[in-house]
């Protein structure tokens, strides 16, 4: 009886909290957990299961009007998600990427070389069909593809790989290869992504940096991580879209022993900073791992995976020496769920910023649950509106 007092006494400490810390925070429940999500336009995601053996649910979901409703919070009743496209795959999605400029995803299950293209549907259907599939032939195809698409809108190519040497750039419509990588280094991707409209870089799972360009044949140059053996590595990149020259980027990594490494595209050997991150793992799996840059917000970035919460960093004040720093803001709300799991196997899955949003940001767990939520900067919380708590 006092252990689930104490529980019920912490979710009603949370939830006074979240008054005060969140403008806003809508909850919807998954029938399955995802760990994927991806924009499909400003208030569309696409998430899809990952523990099904045989058949996985992909959905499209529209975010909560309320949201969205500024200047009107009062006249806007909508707090929901809703579901306005979906569809069955034959089994897991372990990735998920969206085609810039169109109504197409690309699935991969996490255990084979093969891609799934999706089409989303329009306004006359509310079915998300499979349109085709893409066989590849990989040097290690029970590890799963990452999966990068070309960042100009309308393109239907797209870059994918499990490993250094089998990196290629396809064309969706025709299946046909239009790059690859001239390398023959087997190390496993961990994180695959276009800086530009032609160039992308690669990061594997023993923290190595490459530089491609799928105008040239000539192999990746790489960057070593110089770290120690047995670390895992994730990479997160900010591009700057409105620039023409992609070494305006920055690229942080993040390891398994919860330390982010932040570099420029110009000089990826010598990192800008270093942070020790003041998170305690509460898991030994490393699959969920997750970094990512907020796209409307200077030098901040999101860390996830090693607990139930997402913990949001500035880096403003990191410096080339590694330092422990504090994180700006966590959201705990996964870990208030009532039908919690075991504290020491409940995980985020994943986590994504909006494109345009300042503090907004996407969140999954391992129950199924899916948070959207606009975190409050403490330096402006006096003259933020009071929060909204949403819970489907």
């Amino acid at each position: 009886m006092g252990e689930a007092s104490s529980d019920e006494n912490d979710l009603d400490d949370w939830f006074i909290e979240s008054l005060r810390i969140y403008s806003n925070i809508h909850e919807y429940q998954l029938e399955h957990p995802t760990r994927v999500i991806e924009w499909t336009a400003e208030k569309t995601i696409c998430v899809a299961g990952y523990h099904s053996s045989s058949k996985s649910e992909i959905l499209e979901l529209l975010l909560p009007p309320k949201l969205f409703a500024d200047d009107n919070q009062g006249l806007c009743a909508e707090r929901d998600f809703k579901v306005v496209h979906g569809g069955f795959s034959d089994g897991p999605i372990h990735c998920l990427k969206h085609i810039p400029g169109s109504r197409c995803v690309v699935t991969n299950d996490g255990f084979s070389s093969n891609l799934q293209v999706w089409n989303v549907g329009g306004d006359d259907s509310d079915v998300l069909k499979k349109t085709g599939d893409i066989h590849l032939k990989t040097s290690s195809s029970d590890k799963g593809v990452k999966i990068a698409p070309e960042l100009a809108t309308g393109n239907t190519c797209i870059l994918h790989g499990s490993q250094m040497n089998d990196i290629q750039l396809t064309e969706l419509t025709s299946g046909k290869p239009l790059y690859s990588v001239g390398t023959d280094i087997p190390d496993v991707l961990s994180s695959l992504q276009f800086v530009s409209s032609s160039v992308f870089l690669c990061c594997t799972r023993n923290g190595d940096l490459y530089v491609g360009d799928t105008r040239k044949p000539s192999a990746a140059q790489k960057s070593p991580a110089g770290g120690s053996k047995g670390i895992q590595w994730c990479m997160g990149v900010r591009t700057d879209l409105s620039s023409a020259d992609p070494s305006s980027c920055s690229v942080a990594r993040l390891s398994s022993f919860c330390q982010v490494v932040v570099s420029d595209l110009r000089n990826l050997k010598d990192p800008i900073c270093k942070a020790q991150l003041d998170v305690q793992r509460k898991t030994t799996s490393d699959d969920f791992m997750s970094v990512t840059w907020a796209p409307a917000l200077d030098n901040c970035l999101a860390v996830s995976g090693f607990d139930g919460m997402v913990h949001i960093y500035d880096t403003v004040s990191w410096r080339p020496e590694l330092m422990e720093f504090q994180p700006l803001f966590i959201h705990r709300g996964h870990m208030m769920s009532d039908d919690q799991l075991d504290a020491s196997s409940f995980v985020v899955t994943t986590h994504v910023w909006h494109p345009s949003r300042p503090r907004t940001v996407i969140s999954a767990a391992v129950d199924g649950s899916v948070h959207v939520w606009d975190w409050v900067d403490r330096g402006t919380a006096s003259c933020c509106r009071s929060g909204t708590l949403s819970v489907q």
